[in-house]
């Protein structure tokens, strides 16, 4: 220990002072709570508190163990010095965190002051967090106008939102990712009709994840202006999967008209009672002729009463998958030797008892012809494809993960697009309402 001391002198004298024993009374800390109540939402399917909650919770407690530190005199906001730290990141937003403690203290001061200085706002979970959980004023976007069957899906999914009507698909995505809306409800398959390749191709061009998918019975109808029969009709317009699914019995009803596709169904029936058109019918839901002031010719004219239009929920960020419900998962890959590979991709699915509820393929638009060197003919030309799967089983199951780890090793390209709830909601063929 002498190496570790100091040089002294020879006239250093090292006294002793009697050290006094004092009692430290531990520091009570003020609880700084929201002004604005949040509670929790529990679902029955297991969902709990979002993330958002998570993140605002601990960037509130992080900013009380801050406000009871020794700060310097405060600066005025905005200033560069006057920095707040939420969720690890710094910013110049003034969070005005004030503890409920000063907050009473200056009510009861009201009596001794003539005029207080007003307290600072608390900070609310809006601040940090714009959206809801799962259905409370959340901000759906959908493809079409009032009356479409993706805004009745879009109740469906989650009943008590605000229904945003978007003219494209791809605007739909765009207002999600612009933060216009929370989510947003898109068809990808129907029953009759198949696959709508448009938004397979989108949900590769954009990156938000499915959380959820919600199955939705289609019921056609045929409608008109107010005092037209259907005998005087020389058109009928629709969603070009409302006219495929509804050929046969156009056909069948003795209806020799032209059929044009528009965009939406529900954007139809508006289109011929804005215009008075009296010559053209719209294939549309009774609600659109509810809306429109249309009257319904003739009801359920597609051609399958078992009418099912699957569509998907879209977010920013995904959800976490869990176990204790059916889930379903979505992936899309892509391989440089073409096509070859699929059948090593279904059996790593085979091998683990994993169901596959779809594949599709679509082109690769990058790169769409794919050269092959051919010692016979030459360069022979081969067409490259994606391909998009769903299979039975949630990410969280050690199963799932290793089919993907297999999948991965025979793949170039491999993005899971969301793992998410089953909708096992019953369905019984659209009837009239």
């Amino acid at each position: 220990m002498q190496a570790l001391l100091p040089p002294s002198s020879n006239n250093l004298k090292i006294s002793h002072v009697p050290t006094r024993l004092t009692r430290v009374v531990p520091t009570r800390f003020a609880v700084v709570k929201c002004a604005y109540r949040s509670d929790a939402v529990h679902f029955h399917n297991g969902i709990g508190s979002s993330r958002a909650d998570w993140q605002s919770s601990c960037a509130i407690l992080a900013s009380n163990v801050v406000s009871q530190q020794p700060q310097p005199p405060p600066e005025k906001p905005g200033t560069a010095d006057h920095v707040a730290s939420v969720n690890g990141h710094k910013t110049n937003v003034d969070l005005d965190l004030v503890p409920i403690e000063k907050l009473s203290s200056s009510s009861s001061a009201d009596d001794k002051s003539c005029s207080p200085p007003p307290p600072p706002r608390a900070l609310t979970i809006t601040d940090l967090s714009p959206a809801p959980m799962h259905g409370s004023q959340l901000r759906v976007a959908y493809q079409g106008v009032p009356g479409a069957y993706s805004e009745a899906a879009a109740g469906k999914a989650y009943p008590k939102c605000e229904a945003i009507p978007c003219d494209q698909f791809e605007v739909a995505f765009q207002a999600v990712e612009l933060w216009i809306a929370d989510r947003a409800v898109l068809p990808v398959e129907n029953s009759l009709g198949g696959s709508i390749h448009r938004n397979y191709d989108l949900l590769l061009r954009h990156r938000l994840h499915i959380v959820g998918e919600v199955q939705l019975p289609v019921h056609h109808c045929l409608l008109a202006l107010p005092g037209v029969r259907k005998e005087y009709l020389n058109r009928v317009i629709s969603h070009p999967q409302a006219l495929a699914q509804c050929e046969l019995t156009l056909t069948k009803l003795g209806l020799n008209v032209a059929r044009e596709a528009v965009d939406d169904t529900a954007g139809a029936a508006e289109f011929v009672a804005a215009n008075n058109l009296r010559d053209t019918g719209a294939i549309a839901s009774s609600r659109a002729a509810d809306l429109y002031g249309l009257e319904i010719l003739e009801t359920g004219i597609q051609d399958d009463s078992s009418n099912v239009t699957r569509f998907v929920m879209l977010a920013r960020e995904p959800i976490i998958p869990r176990t204790d419900r059916p889930f379903k998962t979505s992936i899309v890959f892509a391989h440089d030797k073409g096509t070859s590979v699929l059948f090593k991709v279904l059996s790593a699915f085979a091998f683990r008892n994993i169901s596959l509820t779809k594949i599709e393929s679509r082109p690769h638009r990058n790169r769409p012809i794919r050269l092959v060197s051919d010692s016979n003919e030459g360069t022979a030309k081969h067409f490259e494809y994606l391909f998009y799967v769903d299979f039975e089983a949630s990410m969280a199951e050690v199963r799932a993960q290793n089919a993907l780890a297999e999948v991965q090793e025979f793949t170039s390209f491999l993005r899971v697009l969301g793992s998410y709830p089953m909708d096992m909601t019953p369905w019984s063929p659209s009837r009239g309402d």
